[in-house]
């Protein structure tokens, strides 16, 4: 089986913020992730982490005002400074709690925008964020995100976003592979994994069509599982689902064999 993960934005939400790290170990993760911690006290939630022993993954940088319906501002013209500013405060968080990778969002585009200046402004972004994290020892994941979920989100597909980070040129720029999210625009996870899996830089997961834990929708996981660890990946995989119930209910699928 491959060693999981759990997303804490999407688990355990039963708990505090802060008790959230500690919930996880006691279900058997030795690893969490988060999406914006930017909310919760630093010095806290560094504190959480230690005093439950698990290895913080990855974080994502600031999104913009997701109150008004931002999902990230890398690909929006305009925003360079603000952005600039997001991965600042991001390279703080991440490196008081350990990280060593983070979540770019790409966001959705205004209209009206040429999309060869919303490439160039993401491109763009995407190598100042490589270059400032790498610094830090950090590296930085473009994620595809489907429009089921997010309409109009700019990179809805792996290859439209390896050809982002190729066109970029930057080594510490990889690939965030989210099965629930693959699905639902592409399909074909076994074979898509097949082939992606030497750009596959981390792998999240949850069960569609309803984004909950494995065994609640479409996908045969135990076949998934085996076919990550056939394929040599050594990462971790993050489960980041909203659980049908409580999350220690949910926690099943760990169990069941690859």
């Amino acid at each position: 089986m491959p060693r999981f993960a759990a997303n804490l934005s999407t688990m355990f939400r039963e708990h505090d913020w802060l008790a959230r790290p500690m919930a996880a170990k006691r279900a058997g993760f030795d690893a969490v992730e988060i999406q914006y911690p930017y909310e919760i006290d630093l010095e806290a939630l560094a504190r959480a982490k230690r005093d439950a022993d698990v290895q913080w993954l990855m974080i994502n940088v600031p999104a913009g005002n997701q109150a008004a319906g931002e999902r990230g501002i890398a690909c929006l013209p305009g925003r360079e400074a603000d952005f600039r500013e997001g991965i600042a405060l991001c390279r703080r968080y991440g490196e008081a709690l350990g990280i060593f990778q983070v979540n770019t969002p790409a966001g959705i585009p205004p209209t009206g925008v040429e999309r060869a200046r919303i490439e160039e402004t993401l491109i763009g972004n995407l190598n100042y964020a490589a270059e400032e994290l790498g610094k830090a020892g950090i590296k930085v994941l473009v994620e595809p995100l489907n429009t089921r979920d997010v309409p109009g989100f700019f990179v809805t597909r792996a290859d439209q976003a390896l050809d982002l980070i190729d066109r970029a040129g930057h080594a510490n720029l990889g690939l965030l592979h989210d099965l629930y999210h693959a699905q639902v625009m592409v399909g074909d996870l076994m074979r898509n994994l097949e082939r992606l899996m030497p750009r596959i830089g981390h792998i999240q997961f949850a069960d569609p069509p309803g984004r909950h834990e494995p065994g609640s929708g479409e996908l045969n996981w135990p076949a998934l599982f085996a076919l990550i660890d056939k394929l040599g990946y050594r990462g971790w995989v993050s489960a980041e689902y909203f659980p049908t119930g409580n999350t220690a209910d949910s926690l099943g699928w760990m169990a069941t064999p690859g």
